[in-house]
């Protein structure tokens, strides 16, 4: 199977939640990993996971905080909506102090074309 060559590294029973595919995404002081897992039910699900080096003080062993969501299959769309308008928003706000005339803002109202 080609997606166990890709998973070799991370696949494996936790619990309930079998890790299929991985992505570990390295980002300053943090890691995203973005894990489709597999349940008893075998329904895929995304698991975002954040982990963070803790500061550490002298002589004291390195500790890593980590916070989770999950992602069902059913919330993709709505999810992938609300990131990349967040995204967009973000985005504008860094190239100018008001939203581009070219990206949708619900504030601004339905835009028509029709003549």
């Amino acid at each position: 199977m080609i997606m166990e060559e890709l998973t070799n590294k991370t696949s494996g029973s936790l619990g309930d939640k079998e890790i299929v595919y991985s992505k570990a995404i390295k980002a300053g002081k943090r890691i995203y990993y973005l894990d489709v897992k597999k349940n008893l039910k075998e329904d895929l699900f995304i698991a975002i996971t954040e982990s963070k080096r803790s500061q550490i003080k002298e002589g004291e062993p390195v500790t890593f905080e980590k916070h989770k969501i999950f992602l069902y299959k059913e919330d993709f769309d709505k999810f992938m909506d609300g990131m990349n308008e967040i995204i967009r928003y973000i985005k504008g706000k860094n190239t100018e102090s008001s939203p581009k005339e070219d990206s949708p803002d619900k504030a601004q109202g339905p835009t028509s074309n029709e003549e």
